[in-house]
């Protein structure tokens, strides 16, 4: 195969900015390609692409991006196979487009940047709009608002200033991301419906007001540990623009805020207002928040059907009865290292919200038995079940859960110092669905592990005794 041509833009020292290559083509410019090298990290090389390193230049410690041209070389399948065999193409050229095309979509956004590079043919079809739904990029020392940059102008080429392709941005990792890049995919990418930016501290709230107020079809958004924002909300100016009910015009359904740990009441009191169809929240190690943000949530968004507030340690059962207000329409709810509940609060959640398929209520030690009798008789649907580090909890809970719940697939019992081996006999016995237990340091006989292993035989069994294999 034919190497590539490669022309380029060089950057001077001097102040004068950007100037052409000696011998780059001015009028190529508009169909140019990213080169790897502006997408993957300084340190690492990105790779040899047919005998012919990519290209790159450093500038201090920094990467310089590097535009190029597409390649001058053409290759014709059909003509190649008239050719002496010593002057034939690559078999691979023998391929037909749709071929190549279904290749391409399993590759990440740096490799298509580099099968740009291969030839003419590969460019165009390494460039074909259906392949760039999607822009990923990842990497503590990438430089994302460059490569966001470089990468949207380029999809812009054949409809000015908007990439009308582009649904989901995933720039998870990419710490060096600021508000400058998140100006860039709001102004570029109306079409946006998944924004994943987790681990992205440098960002603030007005570049994500800026990016759920230009991109209206925004469904999913993931900001976890992006711990400079503290709300979700549209930019004044638009604000201004929409009726008193503006906050319907979010669509957001998915929002991710884990380890957000600025967030308070007020600021979860206003992404409710704005999001009301929110129907996943996580709201993880939010350690700020009260039961009155709840409430809040619960006014404005009675459709949410997943809901994590694991580690907000200021929840308490006056919590879990505003969260049993959204009755049947709750699936899943995590309540964590929640130290403040009790039976009262799951006694609401049990009794309002008989549809439940997934309760995590490890370590909330005020939980007994008289708890998991109330979830057993009212939640008839309950798949899954972490009850770990509930010292409160003994065979007498597990005995009502048998009895009742007999959906259920997946049990984690770790640490519950008050489990014996007749409360696991009576669960294998009845609960024949159970895939996963977990028992680890309890203290459980090797007779009950073996009873269990041999009535609920796909279950996995997740243990610390050293005589049970």
């Amino acid at each position: 195969m034919q190497l590539p041509v490669k022309f380029g833009l060089q950057k001077k020292e001097s102040h004068t900015g950007w100037e052409p290559h000696k011998d780059s083509d001015l009028s190529m410019r508009t169909v140019s390609t990213p080169s790897p090298a502006l997408i993957l990290p300084p340190h690492s090389s990105p790779g040899v692409l047919n005998g012919s390193s990519t290209s790159s230049s450093t500038f201090g410690t920094e990467t310089i991006a590097m535009v190029h041209t597409p390649p001058t070389s053409l290759t014709h399948p059909q003509r190649s196979l008239r050719q002496p065999r010593d002057q034939q193409g690559a078999p691979i050229d023998i391929l037909p487009d749709h071929a190549f095309l279904q290749i391409f979509t399993h590759l990440a956004t740096n490799q298509l940047c580099q099968c740009a590079r291969v030839c003419r043919r590969w460019y165009n079809l390494a460039w074909d709009p259906r392949l760039w739904r999607t822009i990923r990029l990842m990497g503590d020392v990438l430089h994302v608002d460059r490569a966001l940059r470089v990468l949207t102008r380029r999809l812009c080429q054949d409809t000015p200033n908007v990439c009308l392709t582009l649904e989901t941005v995933v720039v998870s990792g990419c710490r060096r991301l600021t508000d400058r890049g998140l100006y860039t995919v709001a102004q570029c990418c109306p079409e946006l419906r998944h924004l994943e930016m987790a681990g992205c501290y440098n960002v603030s709230n007005e570049a994500v007001f800026e990016v759920v107020s230009r991109c209206p079809n925004l469904e999913h958004l993931d900001v976890s540990g992006c711990s400079k924002v503290t709300c979700i909300s549209l930019t004044q100016d638009v604000s201004v623009k929409l009726s008193p009910l503006h906050g319907q015009q979010i669509s957001i359904r998915y929002l991710d805020m884990t380890d957000c740990f600025a967030l308070e009441d007020e600021g979860l009191h206003t992404i409710a207002a704005h999001c009301t169809q929110l129907t996943h929240l996580y709201l993880r190690r939010c350690v700020r928040l009260t039961d009155e943000g709840l409430r809040f949530l619960v006014i404005y968004c009675p459709s949410v059907r997943e809901l994590s507030v694991s580690d907000c340690r200021f929840i308490s059962d006056f919590g879990l009865r505003e969260i049993a207000k959204l009755e049947g329409r709750l699936r899943y709810l995590s309540i964590a290292h929640c130290g403040r509940i009790t039976d009262v609060g799951v006694r609401y959640i049990a009794k309002y919200c008989n549809r439940l398929r997934y309760l995590n209520a490890r370590g909330c030690e005020g939980l007994t038995d008289h708890g998991v009798e109330h979830l057993a008789k009212n939640c008839l649907k309950l798949k899954s079940l972490d009850i770990g580090k509930c010292p409160l909890v003994s065979d007498a809970g597990l005995e009502q859960l048998a009895l009742n719940s007999f959906n259920l697939k997946r049990l984690s019992l770790k640490s519950c110092e008050s489990i014996t081996g007749r409360g696991l006999q009576v669960v294998a016995a009845n609960c024949f669905d159970l895939q996963l237990l977990n028992v680890q340091d309890c203290d459980v006989p090797l007779e009950a592990l073996r009873f269990v292993k041999r009535h609920c035989k796909r279950c996995v069994i997740e243990h610390t005794n050293p005589a049970f294999f």
